[in-house]
């Protein structure tokens, strides 16, 4: 690979070269001030032997860049030129911060745009992968972009524990009360791993991101997406997202005359969201990390 993140030693000439080629990516980077972490950077890779194809890599609410390295490194080696982008108000050094409190979907929205125009100037074709809430943006960018395939991985399409119905009323309230941040692990607290990644989440980040969802699913009732191949991967034992609300999006879509739009059941896991950070749990990160190789990957 001729690029790597910015932590690792890359091949200055390659790089520079990309660079200067690459406006778009130039001013992503450029997004990434001194607060933000060593690991928590957007970053792109090379591949050795390119296959003419891109892939940009979307991580999950509170997590960073560093989540999506081993994936970018996967897909690098099979011949994709990689762009991982930081979304806004993640990856800072104090990983106590408050910024994710303001998130919003429209500068959400925003980042994923500029980053898919950063990938195109690094090869024609391009697959979005994302997780959580970057699977929720690549299924956005699924229906507004033609792209050659989308792969959305657990998207948070709604709650694994609230009936679809109920999860617009939760939402609205917890955007009429004030913000609150709660742990991800009440045990660890802000011990909690990986260090590239908040111990913390904040309500009014993960209710405008439902309302991301919720938008999405209304536009999927009126219209098909301009992406043909899209497929959302589930896990059959999800502890956080909805699956039923991600099957829902697709019949949506199907039924507005989309034909590419498939689920891929990964059974046999435990009960487990985070799947892709092998920092967080790596024996389920190591199993499934092959199949979601291939299946954002092969043709």
């Amino acid at each position: 690979m001729l690029a790597v993140p910015p932590s690792s030693t890359s091949a200055p000439t390659a790089r520079e070269r990309a660079l200067a080629a690459a406006p778009t990516l130039r001013h992503l980077l450029q997004l990434d001030g001194p607060s933000i972490g060593e690991r928590s950077r957007s970053f792109f890779l090379l591949p050795e032997r390119p296959n003419g194809r891109a892939a940009l890599l979307l991580h999950g609410l509170t997590a960073s860049p560093g989540q999506m390295e081993r994936f970018a490194r996967g897909l690098a080696e099979r011949g994709f030129a990689v762009v991982v982008p930081r979304l806004p108000r993640h990856g800072r050094s104090d990983r106590l911060t408050s910024a994710l409190a303001e998130l919003d979907a429209a500068e959400l929205q925003e980042r994923t745009t500029l980053a898919l125009r950063a990938a195109r100037e690094l090869a024609p074709l391009v697959t979005v992968a994302g997780f959580s809430l970057g699977g929720t943006l690549a299924l956005r960018l699924a229906h507004d972009e033609e792209l050659e395939r989308a792969a959305a991985i657990a998207p948070f399409l709604g709650f694994a524990w609230l009936p679809n119905r109920i999860a617009p009323l939760l939402t609205r309230a917890m955007l009429r009360l004030p913000n609150a941040f709660a742990w991800w692990d009440p045990i660890s607290r802000e011990r909690q791993m990986p260090a590239h990644g908040y111990p913390r989440y904040s309500t009014h980040a993960v209710a405008r991101a439902y309302g991301l969802a919720s938008a999405l699913l209304a536009d999927a009732r009126e219209s098909p997406p301009r992406t043909q191949d899209i497929v959302a991967v589930t896990n059959d034992r999800e502890a956080a997202v909805n699956n039923r609300a991600i099957r829902r999006l697709l019949s949506a879509w199907s039924a507005s005359g989309a034909s590419g739009v498939r689920n891929e059941r990964l059974r046999g896991l435990p009960i487990s969201h985070d799947i892709v950070e092998p920092e967080r749990h790596p024996e389920v990160a190591d199993r499934v990390f092959p199949q979601l190789l291939k299946i954002v990957a092969d043709r």
